[in-house]
């Protein structure tokens, strides 16, 4: 039976927890992890056991104590790991049964008398005493909801990530998981000194001119303090709670192994694919490297657009554990100084918000993919031209392929131009078909949800993030699945038009993002553009070049060799060298509409043409 109490796995409190690393911190926190949300077995008598959580103290002798091995334990380690699996699978057991027992609870109530549904509500009686009381008459969604929160901040930001996949599970279950907060209880402000003076190897006093104790923000992974550098500067100080990182590592672990049970359970819903991608995503987050390195990178790819801000990283007061950023200050598009600005300013907000959300999408390919009100910041300046957006929170980020870029490009743009069946065709060659999948099915029906959905615009404004999002949900009826950066592409867009419609009304998304959308697209078939690619292909070019004689004087002679072999008159005499001309000509153009090296198919046309004029 389950135990009813409901404790997070991560301690945030205990002088000591700063200066703990490595096995034996994370075996006593996996212990306690273990112990506090453990079954009826927790609450057994045990003997006590040392600080690492493994020697019971009554059996160490003084000689033991003196020799240098009489800490080591080379299973310290996993037996932690070992308590933390028993309570993820306990909690993994008990939110099947739980599961089943609210869906037994939804069947229509002429399901649920008499001798209807006898097997499953007895099924359904027989489990209720396993699971928790105070979980077991709740609906499903809020089961797993509670369950993720109760399991500590590894779990809680994989209900994060699950929130977003709305591609892939239903969606009750992402809007109940998209109210998971990600704030714990701040950490005493001992441990964050304590961490910063062991990664900087100097005191703080000597490193900062002043730190805030009050933290500005405290999630499951860091937190995050004001302070003020010797030279005046006003940072921002993040740092990783101590001991997170070997829970979180030990909770991956975990998760890849229940992913592979889960997908052979419920292979619907890809559970293999969403915890994979939330690891990867989740281990860029504990190196604050990462998070740096996306700021300069953001800085950089902006350069040019003097309304568009990211903070200064201070690499000299960063590690991989402590990162110190410029503070943005500014208003959050969500208070009220905000619906306080002018005319002139909320629609600079719109048109900065809108240019630099499509351009990280559709034009550079790198974006924010955490992004919502509160990683935004309103600058406003003497004018209202002078007004700048900040983006904070670096440490998510999206990546689009070269390839999935330029197909991106092209399905919003075609998507804003009202071409629904460009659009879906655009769509459907970004998926991965899976095993039974009806890719056509699915084409068609994305078509016909886009037409309703644009034949409704005429009438009033709409939501072109929910067209894409109601479309990736689709793939999931159709067996079509879709790569995670594009449901975080969904992300950012909700996040521009929610803020777009609270500073206007009034505001006509399509039209927007069909002005920037468009820009962006003149510019990647400018000829300034396409003489750069061309240029930038020259090596490829040359050589192709210096061969091309070669290949055609081999082909030629080939050629030549085939047909004087032929008999006169016969009628098919040249139908090689048209097969082999509309072969070239064929595949320079695909590789053109594709997107290919210039190398590739020019050089094609020029053969399949000379070829066919020759013939």
């Amino acid at each position: 039976m389950e135990n009813d109490r409901s404790t997070s796995s991560i301690p945030t409190s205990g002088a000591g927890a700063g200066r703990e690393s490595g096995p034996a911190s994370s075996n006593r926190q996996l212990n306690q992890s273990a112990s506090e949300v453990g079954g009826e077995e927790s609450k057994t008598e045990r003997p006590s056991f040392s600080g690492d959580g493994a020697i019971p103290e009554n059996s160490v002798s003084s000689s033991e104590e003196d020799s240098p091995l009489a800490d080591f334990d080379p299973l310290a380690p996993y037996r932690g790991a070992v308590r933390r699996f028993f309570t993820v699978w306990r909690h993994v057991a008990g939110l099947l049964m739980g599961g089943y027992i609210a869906y037994v609870r939804s069947l229509p109530r002429v399901q649920r008398t008499g001798m209807r549904s006898l097997g499953k509500r007895v099924l359904a009686t027989i489990l209720t005493p396993f699971v928790r009381s105070d979980l077991r008459d709740r609906p499903f969604p809020e089961q797993l909801r509670r369950r993720l929160e109760i399991l500590g901040p590894t779990f809680t930001k994989l209900g994060q990530i699950m929130a977003i996949r709305g591609d892939l599970l239903p969606k009750p279950i992402t809007q109940e998981l998209d109210s998971l907060m990600d704030h714990l209880p701040p950490i005493p402000f001992e441990q964050v000194e304590t961490v910063i003076e062991r990664e900087l190897d100097a005191s703080a006093d000597t490193l900062f001119r002043e730190i805030d104790p009050e933290p500005l923000g405290a999630a499951s992974i860091a937190q995050v303090h004001r302070a003020t550098t010797h030279r005046g500067d006003d940072v921002v100080v993040k740092v990783i709670k101590p001991g997170i990182r070997d829970v979180v590592t030990s909770d991956l672990k975990l998760l890849e192994f229940f992913g592979a049970f889960l997908q052979w359970l419920l292979p619907r819903y890809q559970p293999k694919q969403i915890i994979e991608e939330f690891s990867a995503y989740t281990k860029r987050e504990l190196n604050f490297d990462y998070e740096a390195d996306h700021a300069e990178i953001f800085a950089a790819n902006f350069q040019d657009v003097p309304g568009i801000v990211f903070p200064e990283v201070y690499r000299e007061l960063s590690t991989d554990d402590v990162l110190t950023m410029e503070y943005l200050g500014g208003i959050r598009p969500g208070a009220e100084a905000a619906l306080e600005l002018s005319e002139e300013e909320r629609q600079r907000v719109i048109d900065l918000g809108a240019s630099a959300i499509i351009r990280m999408l559709y034009k550079d390919g790198f974006f924010h993919a955490d992004l919502h009100a509160g990683n935004l910041r309103i600058m406003p300046g003497e004018r209202p031209e002078d007004l700048q957006i900040g983006f904070i929170d670096l440490g998510m980020v999206g990546r689009f392929r070269a390839d999935l870029k330029r197909r991106m490009l092209y399905y919003y743009y075609a998507l804003v131009r009202g071409d629904v069946e460009s659009a879906a065709q655009y769509l459907l060659d970004m998926a991965r078909v899976g095993e039974g999948g009806d890719p056509q099915g699915f084409r068609r029906a994305v078509s016909d949800m886009a037409r309703h959905f644009l034949m409704q615009s005429k009438q009033g404004s709409i939501s072109l993030a929910q067209v894409i999002l109601r479309s990736l949900s689709l793939g999931g009826r159709y067996r079509v699945f879709f790569p995670v950066e594009m449901t975080l592409m969904v992300k950012a867009l909700v996040t521009f038009e929610g803020v777009g419609r609270k500073l206007d009304p009034d505001l006509d998304v399509v039209a927007v993002s069909r002005r920037h959308v468009q820009q962006i697209f003149r510019d990647r078939f400018s000829p300034w553009k396409v003489g750069s690619e061309m240029l930038g292909s020259a090596p490829e070019l040359v050589d192709a070049a210096l061969k091309l004689p070669q290949l055609l004087t081999s082909g030629m002679s080939h050629l030549e060799e085939s047909l004087t072999a032929q008999e006169p008159g016969n009628p098919s005499t040249g139908i090689r060298s048209g097969i082999v001309a509309g072969a070239c000509i064929v595949g320079g153009v695909i590789a053109a509409v594709q997107g290919g090296p210039l190398w590739l198919y020019i050089p094609l046309l020029i053969i399949g043409a000379g070829l066919a004029l020759w013939a």
